[in-house]
């Protein structure tokens, strides 16, 4: 699998049918599981808040980021068990996550849990819309000896928007929100939440504003990262 799955960190609903909509039903915690080596196993909490059993299928993939580009692949390195399950109404399952290749984590590792609420056909009524919920919960890896992330910060031109990019030479990820860009005391743009993550030895870009009355030079950032108030001047770009 080549692409992202609906966005990263992020619960998306399904609308398979058309006309009124009934309520979600599934909840899944913590929102982000970290393992630090020897550690290799973690638990995600799945909730059924409907007043009937569900359907749920759960699967692992690799997340890398290469040339900015997100991507999900299959993998055999960890495993979650059980893969699928009926959750009974108002009751609490816990699921295993497991890394169970030999081979010793270099850096830090990143994975994606992708849990789905499968449609029940026999629910399928004329004027009504069932929401059927996607989690896609972020899974670390990490060597103790991992070293902190260390990005490089920098906007391009491209196409009429403005991006934002992140190159990092540390080992393990930065996750990027609430992103504000200032040029002369002017706002170029925001991004109010979760913007993404940029992995260890990875890079990411993300459109921020439009780049038409942008001048060259740089200009301010200001963001929250995992590790507080983010701060930086940053170099602009064309392409």
């Amino acid at each position: 699998m080549r692409t992202m799955l609906y966005g990263i960190g992020a619960m998306s609903l399904f609308m398979l049918f058309s006309g009124v909509a009934q309520s979600a039903s599934l909840r899944v915690s913590p929102t982000n599981l970290e393992m630090i080596a020897p550690g290799s196993a973690g638990v995600l909490t799945l909730t059924n808040e409907a007043k009937r059993p569900i359907n749920v299928q759960i699967r692992v993939f690799r997340w890398t980021q290469i040339d900015g580009v997100e991507q999900l692949e299959p993998t055999n390195d960890v495993i979650v068990s059980p893969p699928s399950t009926t959750l009974p109404s108002a009751k609490e399952y816990a699921v295993r996550v497991v890394r169970v290749t030999k081979k010793p984590v270099a850096g830090e590792e990143g994975y994606r849990i992708i849990v789905d609420e499968l449609p029940d056909p026999s629910r399928k009524r004329a004027g009504t819309v069932a929401l059927v919920v996607r989690y896609s919960i972020p899974v670390f890896f990490k060597d103790e000896d991992a070293s902190p992330p260390k990005v490089a910060w920098g906007l391009v031109k491209s196409k009429g928007a403005l991006m934002l990019r992140a190159r990092n030479t540390g080992d393990t990820r930065l996750r990027l929100a609430d992103v504000q860009l200032t040029q002369g005391g002017r706002v170029l743009g925001n991004r109010k939440g979760l913007v993404g993550y940029v992995l260890g030895e990875s890079s990411m870009e993300w459109p921020i504003a439009s780049g038409k009355s942008v001048s060259s030079g740089s200009a301010d950032l200001k963001a929250q990262s995992d590790f507080g108030p983010l701060n930086a001047d940053v170099s602009i770009s064309g392409r």
